[in-house]
């Protein structure tokens, strides 16, 4: 959502939870997701309420431009929105 120059994240973590299902739904993408981050896929699952997880997953996606683009078009958001809700969760 768009307010005056800033995008708020109402649900920040509801946001993180999307992408994350965007970033697992293609396998290099998820490698890179996976070595970047250092964990296993049985971490991953263990931690996938942690506001931790949830960060590194809008982080992944804030770093790399091309993946930002994308994963906002595919969720319908702009991609201001995920980095807002990178800021929400980081606080």
């Amino acid at each position: 959502m768009l307010t005056g120059n800033q995008f708020e994240a109402p649900d920040a973590a509801g946001l993180s939870l999307s992408a994350l299902a965007w970033v697992l739904a293609d396998e290099r993408r998820a490698h890179r997701f996976l070595d970047l981050t250092g964990l296993t896929p049985e971490q991953m699952r263990a931690r996938i309420e942690s506001p931790e997880l949830q960060l590194s997953v809008l982080e992944f996606l804030c770093a790399h431009e091309p993946d930002l683009l994308a994963a906002a078009e595919s969720l319908g958001v702009q991609p201001g929105a995920i980095a807002a809700a990178r800021e929400k969760l980081a606080r």
